[in-house]
Formats: C-alpha cells, sequence, structure tokens
C-alpha cells in the first residue's frame, strides 16, 4: 500500500512543518476518530513523551477525537511500550503515541497502537489517510466525546514490568545507574528498578520539554558510560525518549547494544525450554550474532530495518524474540511490542540467575567489525540492478567468504546509498567497504 502520510513508524516530522502541525494533527484526531467511531463508542488512550510540542498536539488530538464523537483517556508522558499496554489491557479501541523517539525535541510524530497492543492494520491506516484528505464535519452535541485524565497510568505500568520476572529473584546486591534520556520513562524507570530491590543511580530523569535525548539515553551512552564507572556499579541502562529502546553498559564501561542483549535473552531463554522459533534481526543486523545463535542451534531471519517489519516477521514465523542493533528489543513472550525496561529487566533475570556479569554473558557473541559508508546521490538508483556495483560487491563477498558480508540500500528517507561491509578484520573490511564506496560513486557519477 501505498501511504500518503504514514511511514514504517506512524508520522514523523520536524514541528510546524506539515504534517507535524496543531491543524494537522487536529484533522489527524479527528480521522481517527472517525475510523474508530465505525467500530463502536469506546475511548482512545492518548500519551506522549516529554518534549515541549506535546501538549499542543495533546489538545489537537482530543479535539479532532472529540469533534467525531469519540470518547478519549488522556495519560499524559508515558512511554510508548506502557500505551501499548495499556491500549490492551484496558480494552481501548485505539491507543495513540505523541513522539519522535529517539529523535531531538524539535520533531515529533504520532503513532497508533490497536486494541490488540499492536501496531494498526494496513488497512486501518489507509481508511484514517482516507478521512485526513475529506473534508471535516463535527457530530451533533450530544454524540460529541468527552475527555479525562486516567491518574493511575503509571502506577498500572510499572507493576507490569515488575510481573515480567519472577518474583523470587532478589536484586538487593545489585547497583546500576539509569539513563532516562529526560524523556517518557523518568518518573517510571526509576521506581521498577528500585521495587525490584536494585540500588538505583537516576540520571536523565529531569525533562524540561527541550533537553529530551540531548546527549544522553540510548543514542548518546558516553554519560552512562562515565556514571557506571564513577560509581562502580554493575550495570548501565539507557533508555530513549519514548522508552522503546535499550542500550546498556557492563561493570567495565563497555557498550552493549541490541544484538548482543538479544543474544544473552536468546541464550537464557533456550536454556531455560523456552524458546521457540527464530529469532528474527534486521539487514543491519550483526554477523557475529547470526554465527553465535546458530552453534546454540537457534536460527536468524533478517527482517528489513524497522521494528514493525521485525514484528511482521515474527508473527509470521511464530517467533518470540527479535529485535535492532539500535536497541528495539521485542519479547513477545512477555509484551506486544518493543519495551526498553522489560528488554532490561531480562537481562538482570539472566544476571541473577546465572551468577554472571553482564560483560561474562555477552562473551558468548563476538561482534564483527562494521564499516559503513553513505554515498549521496542526485538520482535515486537501485544499487540491486547496477550491473557495475554488483560486479563489485560480489568480487568482495568472495574475499570475505563466509566470514563477512556485504549490504547495500538505497536510504528511504535520504538520497544516499548505505554502502556496509562487515568483517573477522577490522583493517579490511574498511578498505573493501572504502573501495566498494568508489566504485558505487563512479558507477552513478557522484
Amino acid at each position: 500500500m501505498t501511504r500518503k502520510y504514514f511511514g514504517t513508524d506512524g508520522i514523523r516530522g520536524k514541528v510546524g512543518e506539515p504534517p507535524i502541525t496543531a491543524d494537522f494533527l487536529l484533522k489527524l484526531g479527528w480521522a481517527a476518530g472517525r475510523v474508530f467511531a465505525n467500530e463502536g463508542h469506546d475511548f482512545v488512550l492518548v500519551g506522549k513523551d516529554t518534549r515541549i510540542s506535546g501538549y499542543m498536539f495533546e489538545s489537537a488530538l482530543e479535539a479532532g477525537l472529540t469533534a467525531a464523537g469519540v470518547d478519549t483517556r488522556l495519560l499524559g508522558p508515558m512511554p510508548t511500550p506502557g500505551i501499548a499496554y495499556l491500549t490492551r489491557t484496558l480494552r481501548a479501541q485505539a491507543g495513540i503515541v505523541i513522539s519522535a523517539s529517539h529523535n531531538p525535541y524539535y520533531d515529533n510524530g504520532v503513532k497508533f497502537f490497536s486494541v490488540h497492543g499492536t501496531k494498526l492494520h494496513d488497512d486501518i491506516e489507509q481508511q484514517i489517510e482516507y478521512y485526513i484528505d475529506s473534508p471535516m464535519t463535527t457530530v451533533e452535541s450530544s454524540k460529541l466525546g468527552k475527555a479525562k485524565r486516567l491518574e493511575d497510568a503509571a502506577g498500572r505500568y510499572i507493576e507490569f514490568c515488575k510481573a515480567s520476572i519472577p518474583t523470587r529473584l532478589d536484586f538487593g546486591d545489585m547497583r546500576i545507574v539509569i539513563d532516562c534520556a529526560h524523556g517518557a520513562t523518568y518518573h517510571i524507570a526509576p521506581h521498577v528498578f528500585s521495587e525490584v530491590g536494585a540500588e538505583v543511580v537516576t540520571i536523565g530523569a529531569e525533562p524540561d520539554g527541550l533537553n529530551i535525548n540531548d546527549e544522553c539515553g540510548a543514542t548518546h551512552p558516553e554519560k552512562l558510560v562515565a556514571t557506571v564507572l564513577a560509581y562502580r556499579a554493575d550495570i548501565g541502562i539507557a533508555l530513549d525518549g519514548d522508552g522503546d529502546r535499550l542500550i546498556m553498559v557492563d561493570h567495565k564501561g563497555e557498550i552493549v547494544d541490541g544484538d548482543e542483549l538479544i543474544y544473552i535473552i536468546a541464550k537464557s531463554r533456550l536454556e531455560a525450554g523456552q524458546m521457540t522459533g527464530p529469532v528474527v534481526g534486521t539487514l543491519m543486523t550483526n554477523l557475529g550474532m547470526e554465527h553465535a545463535l546458530m552453534k546454540l542451534g537457534i536460527k536468524l531471519l533478517r527482517a528489513n530495518v524497522g521494528d514493525r517489519y521485525v514484528m511482521e516477521m515474527l508473527s509470521e514465523h511464530k517467533g518470540i524474540l527479535g529485535g535492532e542493533n539500535s536497541g528495539h528489543i521485542i519479547c513477545l513472550d512477555k509484551t506486544t511490542t518493543g519495551d526498553g525496561i522489560i528488554a532490561a529487566l531480562q537481562i538482570m533475570a539472566e544476571m541473577q540467575s546465572s551468577g554472571k556479569s553482564l560483560h561474562e554473558l555477552k562473551s558468548g557473541m563476538q561482534k564483527y567489525p562494521q564499516t559503513l559508508v553513505n554515498v549521496r546521490t542526485t538520482k535515486r538508483i537501485n544499487p540491486d540492478t547496477d550491473e557495475v556495483i554488483q560486479k563489485s560487491v560480489q568480487a568482495i563477498e568472495k574475499k570475505l567468504g563466509d566470514k563477512g558480508r556485504v549490504l547495500l540500500r538505497a536510504s528511504g528517507t535520504e538520497p544516499l546509498i548505505r554502502v556496509m561491509v562487515e568483517g573477522e578484520h577490522e583493517d579490511l573490511v574498511k578498505k573493501y567497504a572504502l573501495q566498494l564506496a568508489d566504485d558505487v560513486k563512479k558507477s552513478i557519477g557522484a
């Protein structure tokens, strides 16, 4: 389906520039309300992260939904996975998240969850787009929707997160540092980890509307590394602005990315007899993870980049675990979407059960060096069908053998060809990546 407004993860952009404007969000709320009203008169949840524009867009969505005759429950700042959970357990008709995830404060966006706590089906998004381009009307006054705040949203989600690990586990001897990225988990994550018994040091939990993801959180873990070392903590936990990404730091200050964390959870599930189906990664998943899983007898499947595609492939192949090296980790045996807090709890549970440090747990997987080079283009090309480029790719793949791989893909958002080479030896990987990038430039006349 060709979408006019929806991307792979909702609608996102710079605040004040179409479509991320107050008038568009008003129309979006009304359009979504029309679609949901056709299914019945149940309520819709609306939550947001901590960026300053969230107040404006919350009001605009509320007005649009009300005009369409749909009741609204306002959650205030809530992690994206928390909104998915509440949508499902409160049996709301849908959940709406106002967030631009790991982006800076001047961006924002909107994404939707179904009554099942999963992404909306394509046909529902298509219906919403139809109404966006239709004249806006208001229902008769007696049928207008009503809005109210849901006061206990945070507490409900905190209890859900804690219930994702066995109550018998005691974390009293564990010191952890949490970086909330000045985002939607600032009033939730510290409570979750302290209430399971850990000693918690919190950073990045003072949102002012402008500092979300600013040199902190999952996309900038440098401050977390320094704090872990300063406090001699056992682990560091970095979440992003809306709480669906997780990057960790071990006691030595080494960063542990999404691929390594997925490997640890997969091995834990396998040893507990709870692993079913393949693990689903993406085209960017490190080859070292694929080889490590292979040694465990677990198959890795690769989806296109984006948690939407990971989720689709998990569903198709009846898997329970997948995600991206950026830190989106989906544990379908615990929840319905990527959740940074729940993924971190699974790692902590394995540390306590095994008696091993995070540094020891990740040692079973050896990451292969990767080099990524972006080649700017003036025209859109498909590198997979370019004969000259493919000849160069095949020559490098032959040299790497089964100890490396090459990935070329055109960016979906920028005029770029992304060249990625991965292999055992960093110097050769870098050499081949630069060589291939030069061949791409020559072929496209860059």
